[in-house]
């Protein structure tokens, strides 16, 4: 073959690469080299193939044999690359990497880019080999490469990074060489990083120092490496706890190492080194409390973390420092912790400063043998030891014996004579040595002296210094500063602080003891330092600092909470601040701590007598006085606090309350004024408790007061209101005396001035009168020259002058502008301004003084009332809002009769109903009440204003309380009896007549309208209906003719027309009272009243013709569509015409209309109880409407719903959530004046009774028919109208009652109570009839058959009862009893009759049903004939025609159980009775008997499962009692 044939091979076999034809690449490979066995490109050709068609072998071996052949050429070494790549040759992880290092040689200087990415292939394989050197120094190539190559920054930066990450597994146990390259990788990255600081570099910062950290021999850099990221990185944590370890480890803390703990305890309260290291300078500083608080904290830390090797060793130092600190506390807890850390460390026993710690540990807790032990083991085993020689000397020390503690200290300075704690010890020693040593205190002082200068930071050491200088050698100065330096070194020696301090006070030195005490205090914890604190307390509260004071005793107080000392000088210092709660608090602390401390007691009564909490002083106050009956500040604080009271009530315009509080406060002020006459206070107190009470009407000031106080020896005095204003003023007398001043002057001016208004009141003398104001404005006046800077005493200067007996109006405003001038913030001032100007006719000026006082103080009442007075004045629309709000404010005189007035003048205006201002101002407002409440108030102080009352009774007429209303007409009419005006008088008269009328006392009204002439139309009227109400018809005529004659209006003539109809009605004469109402019909102006009574005269008559034309009359001036009038009438008609379904209809129509009128609510669930009680659960729904929407009609609707409920058989038994019982209960709770409610709670008791035996249940209200049937009669006594309803609903009660007796098995009671009755009126069938069932029932219950007689009287009491259902039923019920079947089936019958005539649909059911049980019991007893069947069928059918009847369902169920019990037709009916919702339990449960009896004769299991687990679901207990029994057979 030719080179050219051999080319074209080789082409083709290119080709067929690039067509993945890789068989024809091995022909065409194949065929060249038969020609050239050394071909290059065939063996890479055939490498190329091999490997895409799964022959790694033989792939392996061409490249191998190609790469041989020509090694330095590309190809077959990549392709062997590649190869070993993608597959698991079994050589590829061998010959790999030296593949990828020829490779490195080729691209080295041909293509730098696959050099690199060769390298980094080749690094990955030794990594993953784990041969970190050759990663390192591979990477290192490729670093310098790219270095070389001018690589930026970042790619560098990634590199070193990369080099960091792969030489970082295992970095310890690398050799030296890889060590250092990491290290290096890690200094480069951070060198090289651009983005600093940041979260990337951090992190690699942190594992630079993780690293580090492993290497000991690299503490050096660790320490700068972490120095470097505190710089950089100040607020993380990792380098500062690596450094605090290191320099912790190395025993060299030095400030610097202390203020890296410090910082890293700052960023982590709970780091481990960061609390290590502040323990150990704690300690070295002797600060032992902080070094424990700090070790703690560490060991804490330490345990959470686990116990490692390291954190093992940290947990042995802690316990150790721990342990020497709690020593060098020396309290109980603090040792006996100690003992307990010693015996944790493990290495004690081999350690002779732990065994001497644990020694000292053991002697200053009290175990003296155990560390005489331990002691004596040291000395035997160490003998040359310093420590053991000083252990032994502080066993002795504390065994007191001295003199061999000295032997052994004095041993223990022989080996080490250098330790200043063996030195101030020995000297100790001999301090406390023997009487000798006592008195020659040389040796101690010169050993302290040495102690000293060996440690001139042992503060103990001064502390005796300074007792030495103090108490031996009398130098005050030199002790104070032995004393001193020993409190500066050791600021926890309490008694060295205290002995500085005070001989700094002794010395006059205040400034230093100061200073000392500031010094304590700042550094104190909290609950240490108590001397220091309560010392400087009490030096701020003598200097007035009352804030340092409270904070200092507050921390005095922490150290010991229960220093009774200490509340009452934390209380004093809350006092003096104005912090009056919290003293409180304090004082009653102390009081609490102290129960004998009176002090402390009258504080608490005092400041409770500030705060306002007068009841509470008062009983503190009473307390004191029980120990101590002549305390003067308590009696002085009693009568302060009922004199309070007596002004609080006075401003409620509480005036009774208010005399008694004063009279009190009067007798205390005198007991007080019995021990300390010369107090003028006092005397000024009791001159303000007289005259506090010149607002109180004089007719309720009656005060008794000591005759002490009215020069008598003894007894009591009861002062009337002059008399008592009088004793207030010689008491301010008295009070000048002992001490003039101008507030008791000022006080006795307004006294006078009060005295002068009473007797203007009372129209007294005007000489006295004149007199008492003179002498006001002297003392006044005399105030003003004492402090004429005073704006009150220019106020009421101001005030006396502008009175009508003075008159001074110019001096007035003088003063009122002086009173401003001296106090700019006074609304008063200028309010009293505003008043002159409003009394001289200034309008616009007295506005501008009002307003200016409003601007002021806006809450300030006067002001407003003024405002009110101009605005009437000028005749603006905002004065009613003006007065109203003067009543939001606060009550005042003016104020409320102004607001009442205008109250009182829009609801008189009939004609603004409609407008906004009405329904804002009246209704929104609510101002009938408001103004009725103040009025009230008004009435109570002034007694002597008629037309306050005749505005009280107006509005308390409005607000329906005619009883109220009546009382205040007469206390009008009272006061106008001897008036000039009457006219007005005429008025009032006739509005006290009227609400006489009202409220039934029509005497009293009569009485009233004979006492005005009765010339006018309204007093005649007033007359005549008192008259009609009193019964006295024919004289109620009279006047009404006598009011036509008056009255000049057609619409008056209408009404008056219409009340003489209804008149003559009263009396009987029906044809007269419709002539007179058609009358009214004729007249130019009907009133659609006459047309009202027009057809209610139609239907009293029983003329439905007159009565519709009435109506229909009626409607066309009817303006309203949901007149309530109107349709009642309708509906009245329908049922005169004896259409009950339409009377529903019309109302239910009317309630469709109208469904917000809770009225026709109430009038459709009376219907429907009336007329359609088939429809009785709509009928307990629309009261219960009626009832939500207005509480009102819903008192009345509640009883309806209650007899609805009764109707559809709610009970206790079938509905828990709705019964009749609960529902009339909550009726007769709204309206227990309502004699229908008592007769319904009657009938709903004999309900819940009957089902109670229904359900096999014992029946609980058996004992109340007597007792509500007493309640029906009291209700009736007072009921005059609607006598024949009053008089069936008595009967109706008594019958219930009977019944109800008869029913409990009470027969005497109940033939007793017939027996009764029949005496007061013989002729009472139905009494009668009562009378016989009560002795027909034992008759019945012996079971014997009853005489003819007495069936035929029994037949004839009936009779006499012919038109009463459940007469005729009971006769059919004696009829049945006796086997008289068909005698009773003729009286049910009968009575479906009669109820069938009446309309009774209750009657004519129960007449069903009795009729079908009546069959359905002679088909049970085997009668032969279809009769009974029949009309069971029959009956049942009816009854079902007349609504739902559960019990007729289930009668029919029965009789085809009779017929044939195990029919399929008797299973379906009773599973309908059973399964179906809508029937009464008892129905069911008994329906549910039978069919279990059905089914057991079917032998059916599977429906028998079915009906027990029903059974047992509903509680059937009897069916499953039947079950077990059947079962068992």
């Amino acid at each position: 073959m030719s080179s050219k044939e051999v080319k074209t091979a080789l082409k083709s076999a290119r080709d067929a690469i690039r067509n993945k034809e890789y068989k024809e690449v091995l022909k065409h490979c194949k065929t060249v080299l038969k020609q050239e066995k050394d071909n290059y490109n065939a063996w890479v050709f055939i490498g190329v193939a091999a490997a895409e068609l799964g022959q790694p072998d033989q792939a392996q071996g061409a490249y191998k044999k190609a790469a041989e052949l020509e090694p330095e050429q590309l190809l077959a070494w990549q392709g062997l690359a590649s190869l070993y790549e993608k597959c698991n040759h079994i050589n590829a992880k061998d010959d790999l990497p030296g593949v990828y290092r020829k490779l490195l040689d080729l691209y080295e200087s041909v293509d730098k880019q696959k050099w690199c990415d060769v390298c980094k292939k080749l690094v990955d394989l030794y990594h993953q080999e784990k041969k970190h050197l050759e990663v390192a120094r591979t990477w290192y190539r490729l670093i310098k490469a790219r270095q070389e190559d001018g690589a930026d920054r970042q790619e560098l930066y990634e590199l070193w990074r990369k080099l960091s990450q792969l030489l970082s597994e295992d970095a310890e146990d690398q050799n030296d060489e890889t060590q250092q390259m990491l290290l290096t990788a890690f200094e480069n990255a951070l060198d090289l990083a651009d983005n600093v600081p940041s979260e990337d570099h951090q992190v690699l910062y942190r594992n630079f120092i993780q690293y580090l950290s492993k290497f000991p021999h690299e503490m050096t850099r660790l320490k700068k490496a972490c120095e470097g990221m505190i710089t950089m990185y100040p607020a993380v944590q990792y380098p500062l706890e690596v450094i605090c370890l290191y320099l912790i480890d190395s025993g060299n803390l030095t400030d610097e190492g202390h203020q890296y703990c410090y910082k890293l305890v700052e960023m982590n309260s709970k780091s481990g080194p960061g609390l290590i290291g502040l323990g150990i300078r704690a300690l070295q500083d002797k600060k032992y409390e902080d070094a424990i608080s700090h070790l703690t904290e560490a060991l804490k830390t330490i345990d959470n973390l686990g116990a490692s090797g390291g954190s093992l060793h940290q947990k042995n130092l802690c316990l150790r420092l721990k342990a020497e600190a709690l020593l060098k506390l020396s309290d109980c807890a603090s040792l006996e912790e100690a003992v307990h850390i010693l015996d944790q460390l493990s290495d004690t026993d081999n350690t002779p400063g732990l065994l001497v710690l644990q020694g000292l540990a053991c002697l200053n807790t009290g175990a003296i043998d155990k560390a005489t032990k331990i002691m004596e083991d040291l000395v035997a085993s160490y003998p040359d030891l310093s420590e053991a020689h000083a252990l032994e000397a502080y066993v002795h020390f504390t065994k007191k014996d001295y003199v061999q503690a000295e032997t052994s200290f004095q041993r223990a300075l022989e080996k080490d004579a250098e330790v200043a704690e063996y030195h101030y010890q020995l000297g100790l020693t001999y301090w406390l040595m023997g009487e000798e040593t006592r008195k020659d205190r040389t040796k101690a002082l010169n050993h302290f002296l040495k102690a000293a200068r060996l440690d001139a930071h042992m503060g103990k050491v001064f502390c005796y210094l300074g007792h030495y200088y103090r108490d031996v050698a009398g130098d005050r100065n030199r002790a104070r500063g032995c004393y001193r330096k020993a409190f500066e070194l050791d600021d926890s020696d309490a008694e060295s602080g205290a002995a500085a301090v005070d001989l700094s006070v002794e010395l006059e030195d205040t400034e230093t003891a100061l200073a000392i005490l500031t010094a304590v205090t700042q550094k104190a914890s909290s609950g240490a330092a108590k001397w220091a604190w309560l010392r400087r307390g009490l030096y701020y509260l003598k200097a007035g600092h009352h804030s340092q004071a409270v904070a200092d005793l507050q921390a005095a107080l922490r150290a010991d909470p229960k220093d009774c000392n200490c509340w009452e000088s934390l209380g004093e210092a809350y006092l003096s601040r104005g912090s009056y709660t919290t003293a409180l608090k304090s004082f009653t602390r102390a009081s609490e701590l102290s129960p004998d401390s009176t002090y402390s007691v009258f504080k608490v009564a005092a400041i409770q007598q500030i705060l306002g909490r007068y009841s509470e002083a008062i009983a503190q106050y009473q307390l004191i006085i029980k120990k101590e009956e002549d305390y003067v500040p308590a009696l002085k604080g009693l009568g302060e606090c009922h004199l309070m009271l007596g002004k609080a009530a006075l401003v409620d315009f509480l005036d009774g309350k208010a005399v008694d509080y004063v009279e009190q406060a009067l007798g205390y002020f005198t007991r007080a004024l019995q021990h300390r006459a010369d107090v003028s206070c006092l005397w000024k107190l009791m001159g303000d408790a007289c005259t506090c009470l010149h607002p109180v009407s004089p007719a309720k000031v009656n005060v008794r007061v000591s005759g002490a106080l009215l020069g008598q020896q003894e007894g009591q005095e009861v002062l009337r209101k002059d008399e008592l204003l009088h004793l207030g003023g010689r008491c301010y007398g008295r009070a000048l005396k002992l001490m003039s001043t101008s507030n008791t002057w000022c006080d006795l001016g307004i006294n006078y001035y009060r005295q002068a208004q009473h007797l203007a009141e009372t129209g007294s003398s005007m000489n006295d009168l004149t007199e008492l104001l003179e002498k006001s404005l002297h003392c006044l006046k005399k105030a003003v020259r004492l402090d004429s800077n005073n704006h009150l005493y220019w106020n009421a200067l101001g005030v006396v002058t502008c009175y009508h007996g003075v008159g001074n109006y110019a001096l007035a405003q003088h003063c009122f502008i002086k009173s401003i001038q001296a106090e700019q913030i006074n609304a008063a001032a200028w309010t009293n301004l505003g008043v002159l100007y409003l009394a001289t006719e200034n309008i616009e000026q007295a506005h501008e003084a009002f307003q200016m006082a409003q601007s002021l103080d806006p809450s300030y009442l006067l002001c407003w009332i003024g405002q009110a007075l101009i605005a009437e004045r000028i005749g603006s629309y905002e004065t009613m809002d003006l007065f109203r709000h003067t009543t939001e404010l606060s009550m005042h005189t003016e104020g409320a009769i102004g607001y009442a007035y205008w109250v009182c003048t829009t609801l008189q205006d009939k004609s603004n109903r409609e407008t906004e201002l009405y329904q804002y101002n009246i209704l929104q407002m609510n101002a009938v009440p408001a103004a009725q409440g103040v009025l009230c108030k008004y009435v109570e102080r002034i007694q002597n204003y008629a037309p306050a009352f005749t505005m009280l009774g107006y509005l308390n007429e409005h607000l329906q309380l005619k009883r109220e209303a009546a009382e205040a007409y007469q206390r009008a009419t009272a006061l106008l009896h001897s008036a000039e005006d009457q006219h007005t008088y005429n008025v009032t008269v006739r509005n006290w007549g009227r609400l006489l009328c009202s409220i039934g006392d029509y005497d009293k009204a009569l009485q009233a309208f004979k006492s005005t002439p009765l010339a006018e139309l309204e007093d005649i009227i007033g007359f005549a209906l008192a008259l009609f109400m009193k019964g006295l018809y024919k004289e109620s005529s009279t006047a009404y003719e006598r009011a036509l004659t008056v009255c000049k209006s057609e619409q008056d003539k209408a009404h008056i027309l219409t009340a003489m109809a209804v008149t003559e009605y009263k009396q009987g004469k029906m044809d007269a009272a419709k002539s007179l109402l058609f009358k009214c019909s004729i007249l130019k102006e009907p009133t659609a009243e006459s047309l009202q009574v027009l057809c209610a005269l139609g239907l009293a008559m029983q003329d439905a013709t007159l009565s519709k034309a009435a109506l229909n009359e009626l409607l066309k001036h009817i303006k309203q569509k949901n007149d309530y009038h109107r349709y009642l009438l309708t509906s009245a008609i329908y049922a005169l015409q004896g259409h009950s379904v339409a009377v529903q209809r019309q109302v239910a129509k009317a309630v469709h209309s109208n469904p917000a009128d809770p009225a026709l609510w109430s009038l459709l669930s009376r219907i429907v109880a009336q007329y359609t009680q088939q429809n009785a659960k709509g009928g307990a729904v629309a009261g219960s409407v009626a009832h939500i929407l207005d509480s009102n009609h819903g008192k009345k609707a509640l009883l309806y719903t209650a007899v609805n409920q009764l109707a559809m058989g709610g009970s206790t038994a079938e509905d828990k959530s709705s019964t009749a019982l609960k529902t009339i209960q909550k009726a007769a709770f709204l309206s227990p004046d309502d004699p229908a409610v008592w007769a319904g709670l009657m009938a709903a008791c004999h309900a819940d009774d009957k089902l109670a035996l229904v359900s096999n249940t014992q029946p609980k209200r058996v004992d109340l028919y007597l007792a509500l049937q007493s309640a029906v009669s009291a209700s009736l006594k007072d009921k005059e109208n609607l006598q024949n309803y009053n008089l069936l609903l008595e009967k109706w009660s008594f019958s219930q009652a009977v019944t109800g007796l008869i029913d409990t098995g009470k027969i005497s009671e109940a033939e007793s109570l017939c027996t009764k009755n029949l005496k007061s009126n013989p002729d009472q069938p139905a009494v009668i009839l009562l009378l016989r069932q009560v002795q027909c029932t034992s008759l019945l219950a012996s079971q014997k058959p009853l005489p003819d007689a007495v069936l035929e009287e029994l037949q004839k009491t009936v009779m006499s009862n012919s038109t009463s259902v459940p007469a005729w039923q009971w006769l059919a019920q004696v009829y049945q009893s006796q086997g008289m079947m068909s005698a009773a089936e003729m009286c049910y019958r009968k009575s479906l009759q009669v109820a069938s005539q009446q309309g009774s649909w209750s009657g004519k059911l129960s007449s069903l049903l009795k009729l079908a049980l009546l069959a359905l019991e002679v088909c049970m007893a085997n009668v032969s004939g279809d009769h009974w069947s029949s009309l069971v069928q029959e009956a049942t059918s009816e009854a079902l025609k007349v609504c739902f009847s559960p019990l007729a369902i289930f009668l029919q169920a029965l009789l085809q159980f009779n017929r044939k019990m195990g029919a399929r037709e008797t299973r379906r009916l009773l599973e309908r009775v059973v399964y179906q919702t809508g029937y009464p339990n008892s129905i069911v449960s008994t329906a549910r008997w039978y069919l279990l009896r059905h089914l057991h004769a079917k032998d059916d299991h599977e429906l028998i499962d079915v009906l027990v687990r029903n059974a047992e679901t509903h509680g059937d207990k009897r069916m499953l009692e039947l079950n077990r029994k059947l079962s068992a057979q």
